[in-house]
């Protein structure tokens, strides 16, 4: 049995867990904007938004007063640190570079942007990017205070088919978890997918089955049945 990570985060954050467990298949990052081999850091598959999208993206969040998170060669850039900067970087455990006016600054295509801010604050915000942005951009929530927007042809399912071409195994027997709004399409592609219990709406409405959360180690439970199953 493989164990694939599929993430919303940066590699750089994912790497010390990945080490930590002893898994060396390709990772999928950034809501599957990246696939990368965690032995050599090397990115088998880059998806960025288009520098074009997103900067119109920056121009209509600067609108609505939030200024995004913006990831490029796997670092983290911001325009200035705020407490929703620190906080940020704090969950990450990474490093956040302040470049001033996002603006003058940005002159490639970032990987993703991430808004950080109240949910009803960003619920506001990603009616205006839908309207605006349309087809052009992929937007989700990872969690409930961070707003996600990437290539409209990226997923962490269009990720995780790559892995499945990389690698040579059938969708159709992969077996996912999830909890958030961005699991949507994992679930979706995978040949069964359970939600934890107390995941977003829009996940358990395209789950197969529910299981428990971590603390009562429910994917664990999971995995020895099947384990068992097949013994």
């Amino acid at each position: 049995m493989r164990v694939l990570v599929a993430t919303g985060r940066m590699f750089r954050s994912v790497r010390r867990y990945l080490d930590e467990a002893g898994i060396d298949d390709p990772v999928v990052c950034y809501q599957g904007a990246a696939v990368v081999d965690p032995r050599s850091g090397e990115f088998l598959l880059h998806e960025p938004l288009e520098l074009g999208v997103a900067r119109e993206a920056i121009a209509l969040l600067d609108e609505l007063g939030l200024s995004p998170n913006v990831y490029v060669d796997d670092e983290l850039y911001v325009a200035a640190e705020t407490e929703y900067s620190r906080r940020y970087s704090e969950f990450q455990r990474l490093p956040v570079h302040a470049v001033g006016d996002l603006l003058d600054w940005l002159d490639r295509a970032p990987t993703k942007l991430v808004a950080v801010a109240e949910p009803d604050v960003l619920a506001k915000a990603r009616l205006v990017l839908a309207e605006r942005l349309e087809s052009r951009v992929f937007l989700t929530t990872s969690l409930s205070y961070l707003l996600e927007l990437g290539h409209p042809a990226v997923t962490k399912g269009s990720g995780m088919a790559f892995v499945a071409a990389q690698l040579g195994f059938d969708l159709g027997r992969v077996i996912a978890f999830g909890d958030g709004e961005n699991d949507v399409e994992l679930l979706e592609i995978a040949g069964y997918g359970y939600a934890i219990e107390g995941a977003h709406p829009r996940l358990l409405a395209v789950a197969d089955a529910t299981c428990s959360g971590p603390d009562l180690d429910g994917v664990a439970s999971v995995i020895d049945a099947v384990l068992d199953s097949t013994a």
